[in-house]
């Protein structure tokens, strides 16, 4: 089980934890993703925006077969047992500049978080922000 702790607290930067956490103070808000999670071996892509007290449940975007705005475990991320040895893993160039519920609802329209991403960032290049 340490080992499980450790590896989640390296999913995230400090500088992440600390943004994750104060958007967590101010729940209720249309927060931007701050970091994106991702199965590097199939389905499953997070986007987070909050981070409770309690170190662990994250609020944010789920995407494991289809989109929905919901609570998650940084530790049950870390648990799940991929092929060949892999684990979840963060998007370190992830850059969320539209508000969660704008990706929900391209995620929505385009049944994936990864559809949305791609539609968000043809909208940021027009020159109005991006979700990745």
């Amino acid at each position: 089980m340490a080992q499980i702790a450790q590896y989640s607290i390296s999913l995230l930067t400090p500088q992440q934890r600390e943004q994750l956490l104060a958007n967590g103070r101010q729940s209720g808000r249309d927060h931007y993703p701050v970091v994106k999670f991702f199965n590097p071996a199939g389905i499953g892509t997070w986007l987070a925006t909050e981070l409770d007290g309690d170190q662990d449940t994250c609020f944010g975007l789920a995407d494991i077969g289809f989109p929905e705005l919901g609570t998650f475990s940084l530790d049950e991320l870390t648990a799940l047992e991929l092929p060949f040895g892999m684990h979840i893993e963060r998007d370190v160039v992830f850059t969320g500049a539209f508000p969660i519920s704008a990706c929900a609802d391209a995620a929505r329209e385009t049944g994936s978080i990864n559809g949305a991403i791609r539609v968000l960032a043809n909208v940021a290049r027009a020159g109005r922000g991006e979700c990745a």
